[in-house]
């Protein structure tokens, strides 16, 4: 699916800080808080892209301009060249998003990192106090 194509420049373009729920409008967010989600990266929107079977690439050397510190953007084919669509559920760029950011937060690589501290933090001592010097 991430195969260098000759038409990718006439691909949709998403970039991560579109679905961000943590940045505002003026920021570059193009869907509501309440269905965006947190900081979402490339590689998520890639492999939420796959599973959508939506042809895409990514291209990492890539930045918003409005926080260019940001790298990465993603470039999906929605309609193919003969105006059929690549998956009948999305027909917009808005849809694409939605969906996107409703799979992100369920993504493999962000429910590993949810349980592994948990369980890490139980195994801790538990500190109690301010700590620092005491007076006399």
């Amino acid at each position: 699916m991430n195969d260098e194509l000759p038409n990718v420049k006439k691909w949709v373009v998403l970039y991560p800080v579109y679905i961000n729920s943590k940045k505002s409008i003026a920021e570059g967010r193009r869907i509501c808080t309440t269905k965006a989600c947190e900081n979402p990266t490339c590689d998520e929107i890639g492999d939420c892209c796959k599973f959508l079977n939506l042809p895409y690439h990514k291209e990492a050397e890539k930045a918003y301009p409005r926080d260019f510190m940001q790298r990465g953007r993603v470039r999906v084919l929605l309609k193919q060249e003969d105006g059929s669509l690549c998956n009948p559920e999305i027909s917009s760029r808005k849809h694409l998003m939605l969906k996107i950011a409703e799979m992100v937060p369920r993504h493999i690589g962000r429910t590993t990192k949810k349980q592994e501290p948990t369980s890490s933090s139980s195994n801790a001592p538990a500190k109690s106090g301010k700590g620092g010097k005491k007076k006399k």
